[in-house]
């Protein structure tokens, strides 16, 4: 442990408190220096807790790696049905962004991970757990907050944290120890990801006057430069909100999901270069490829404006907004999101039909929809002559619609003019 490290939290376990502790282990770089690292620190069992939510892994290789670096059991757990139902369902509703077009992947799935850590911790009698976060990111916050509110009685320690290491130190680290890691010092960068997406960080991304090299890193997405020149649409159901079939065949939200992923980074969609204003005050830069989350947040909230009335287009952003704050922000279990959810899933009992989206170049286009709830009435929108609309009735309707604006021009100019000299009036 660093000696310029103090643990000062109350929920910061100690060395003495350390007997068996569960790690939350992906086998990407620090994770699996990690658990060497705990072993000789802390002088402790090691159980490996590996949460499969989509992400594109090897979790035989995974499990097979803990084992033969010392873990005494590697727990991997199916957690994707329940990513999808309680966390992306509802993300999609609220038409999930954050800072403009970054779709929350990252921190959606911090949510059903740390759920599960501690239903596994309290299965197996264990009240520590260790997860590879810097104390720099996001994602500290995340999981030291999440899983203290599900139970107060679990404790927490971060050797990322505590180690002081560079990632060029953590490389070598693993070199000199034998531990097979996915990086290099040539190539740095670093990578999460789930069903919901995919981030890339570190090496050129974190130079700002840099155009990062997207070719160097894109795993899920095509550049647009290589996308195929010719578009593709999708047509996508939804019922109540939530995406229920492409094409007319009718699929689970994970499958759904999976196939946009494909069809989406085929075309180049979803990559998002963000500068990010993070939890504790940092601002850094990431590249996003979310191309399925793109796609069904582009198609939801053109059906649901397509559905709501005018003052239910003009709020529901602001909440959708606040809803992606607070996702982003570690407060999935704050009271205010279970009533923005209430709002956000009433506005959603109406949200069915189909929309076909457009993919080309990086751009997901909604060109068409449908729906029995649509309030756009052909009949009254067409510029062609019929007898819907009384036309005769809106020169009345403008003459008071506009009274506020007259009335306020004319006083506010009067006032004006006699501020005047009285040469320069008119």
């Amino acid at each position: 442990m660093s000696k310029s490290y103090k643990k000062v939290a109350s929920y910061e376990a100690t060395k003495k408190e350390c007997d068996h502790v569960l790690l939350l282990y992906s086998g990407g770089l620090d994770t699996s220096v990690m658990l060497k690292w705990v072993q000789e620190e802390y002088d402790c069992d090691i159980t490996t807790l590996t949460i499969d939510i989509g992400q594109q892994s090897d979790f035989k290789g995974i499990k097979e790696k803990a084992l033969k670096f010392g873990a005494k059991e590697a727990i991997v757990v199916d957690a994707k049905e329940e990513f999808a139902k309680e966390c992306l369902a509802q993300a999609i509703k609220a038409n999930a962004t954050y800072q403009g077009a970054y779709h929350l992947f990252c921190p959606l799935g911090r949510v059903t991970i740390s759920k599960v850590a501690v239903q596994v911790a309290h299965e197996k009698g264990l009240h520590i757990i260790a997860h590879g976060c810097t104390g720099k990111g996001n994602d500290q916050v995340r999981f030291d907050s999440y899983m203290t509110t599900l139970d107060p009685n679990i404790k927490v320690i971060a050797p990322v944290r505590e180690w002081g290491l560079g990632r060029d130190e953590e490389i070598q680290y693993a070199k000199d120890h034998n531990i097979p890691i996915p990086r290099s010092i040539e190539k740095p960068y670093a990578h999460d990801d789930n069903l919901w997406g995919r981030s890339s960080e570190c090496g050129e991304i974190e130079y700002l006057n840099v155009e990062p090299p997207l070719e160097k890193f894109l795993h899920l997405c095509n550049t647009p430069e290589k996308a195929p020149n010719t578009p593709e649409t999708v047509k996508i159901s939804f019922e109540k909100g939530i995406p229920t079939g492409i094409n007319g065949k009718s699929l689970p939200l994970t499958t759904l999901i999976a196939n946009l992923n494909k069809i989406g980074g085929k075309h180049a969609v979803g990559i998002t270069y963000l500068v990010e204003d993070r939890i504790i005050g940092i601002k850094a830069r990431n590249v996003f490829e979310e191309p399925g989350a793109h796609i069904l947040i582009q198609a939801h909230k053109a059906l649901e404006q397509t559905i709501a009335t005018k003052e239910e287009n003009i709020f529901k952003p602001m909440i959708d907004k606040k809803w992606g704050e607070l996702s982003f922000g570690a407060k999935w279990f704050e009271p205010l999101m279970e009533d923005l959810n209430a709002f956000i899933d009433k506005v959603n009992e109406k949200v069915t039909g189909e929309v076909t989206v457009k993919l080309y170049k990086g751009k997901a286009t909604v060109t068409a929809m449908s729906s029995p709830y649509s309030l756009l009435d052909e009949n009254f929108a067409t510029f062609m002559k019929n007898g819907y609309l009384n036309q005769n009735a809106a020169p009345g309707f403008i003459e008071m619609y506009n009274l506020s604006q007259k009335t306020a021009h004319k006083v506010y100019k009067q006032g004006q003019n006699t501020q005047l000299a009285p040469d320069l009036r008119f």
